[in-house]
């Protein structure tokens, strides 16, 4: 741990604090906060930060969460076979590599796509969907490939449920809504939270996804932390820059985790 986990990080934790750079530096020096100081008075990197919770918001917390546990309580009732096509399909997206993904979702939104394509024989307008929605292609291509795993969480945490509790609430007059939010959702409120927490994280750092779509464009309309870390550290050589900013977004996934951590506790 100390060797390839603490060691690294506590590297990368100096590198922050100085201005090493990749090219054109004989040598680094200490700056102390100037990188994190730099970061609050660049507008990109805000723009980073907005679009970041944005897409976290829209594809993990909305997206893939609801989606997934829907898929969930829908296959409970489904027959076998519309199970196991259902679960295949679902999971085959998540097992995918990321560049694959992206690759796919690239080919199902560019203006010669398949939605356009879908949307021509509907006779309804389409449009250069990573153009003029770059953020929300991404959003939805991230709820895609990612579903799969709340709906295993949410599979799980609905199937230890007791029968008899959901028939009772159903003999006692309670319709689904009631049963969904008075008896279901309190039950699995754990599960919940752990899926939120772990989902968040992942989404935070989603980069090879997004890379393919759009590389952070058109302009920086879909760039997240993790393509400006890159393209400040790699693309422009600006290496103790773009460590503060890799900082900066571990800080905002310890805030996500013990926000979540915190609901958890208050639960018990």
């Amino acid at each position: 741990m100390a060797l390839f986990l603490a060691g690294p990080i506590a590297y990368c934790a100096y590198i922050a604090f100085t201005d090493l750079q990749l090219t054109g530096q004989a040598e680094s020096s200490f700056v102390g906060f100037d990188n994190f100081t730099a970061a609050f008075k660049d507008d990109a990197f805000l723009n980073a930060v907005w679009l970041t919770l944005v897409f976290t918001f829209l594809s993990s917390i909305v997206g893939q969460n609801t989606l997934g546990l829907a898929l969930a309580a829908l296959m409970r009732r489904a027959s076998k076979p519309v199970r196991t096509v259902t679960g295949a399909v679902v999971v085959a997206a998540w097992v995918l590599p990321e560049v694959v993904a992206g690759f796919l979702l690239y080919a199902f939104f560019r203006k010669e796509g398949t939605l356009n394509a879908i949307l021509d024989w509907l006779q309804l307008p389409g449009q250069n969907w990573l153009f003029t929605l770059p953020i929300l292609a991404v959003s939805f291509a991230n709820v895609w490939r990612g579903t799969a795993f709340s709906m295993l969480v949410y599979s799980a945490a609905l199937s230890e449920i007791p029968t008899e509790v959901t028939e009772s609430a159903e003999v006692d007059g309670a319709n689904a809504w009631q049963r969904l939010w008075h008896i279901t959702l309190p039950m699995i409120r754990r599960s919940i939270g752990t899926n939120l927490m772990l989902n968040t994280l992942q989404t935070l750092s989603v980069f090879g996804l997004i890379w393919v779509m759009t590389r952070g464009g058109p302009g920086n309309r879909s760039q997240t932390l993790p393509l400006f870390m890159y393209e400040q550290a790699f693309q422009k050589s600006m290496i103790g820059y773009g460590t503060a900013v890799a900082l900066l977004l571990l800080v905002v996934g310890s805030l996500f985790s013990l926000v979540y951590m915190r609901l958890l506790r208050a639960e018990d």
